[in-house]
């Protein structure tokens, strides 16, 4: 078979489509998981909030684009990771509610990522105050 017969097969056994209709699903698709995250965890609503009060602070603290870059892109990294965190939880529930090891070591890894973005966004936050501030 020729690479053509191939690229139609795969292109064709997207559920998606391809091109501008799977970018336009796609789209559709993470404003849904961004809808879901907001309706049933309280804790990206949480730090969705954080992120949306730090969001102007930024603006006056940030002293160039880069600092306003990582200033915003750590509270977007805290976000994405929870809901990465939300999916692995919703996946292990789908899969049972009875205790299991695998399961309880998934929900915790999960946690674990987002408190290290948690770290990640206090420690730039505190090096970019610092370096404007107090050096």
């Amino acid at each position: 078979m020729d690479k053509n017969h191939f690229e139609q097969v795969e292109t064709s056994s997207k559920p998606n489509g391809s091109g501008l209709t799977r970018i336009l699903k796609a789209m559709r698709c993470s404003f849904l998981g961004l809808k879901a995250a907001y309706i049933h965890e309280s804790a990206f609503r949480q730090e969705l909030c954080l992120s949306l009060l730090l969001l102007p602070i930024s603006l006056f603290i940030a002293n160039s684009g880069t600092q306003l870059a990582l200033l915003i892109g750590s509270s977007i990294l805290l976000l994405l990771v929870e809901v990465i965190n939300s999916a692995i939880e919703a996946v292990v529930d789908r899969i049972g509610l009875e205790h299991h090891e695998l399961s309880g070591r998934a929900k915790d890894l999960g946690s674990a990522a987002v408190f290290l973005a948690l770290c990640f966004c206090a420690i730039t936050w505190a090096g970019i105050l610092f370096d404007n501030y107090f050096s």
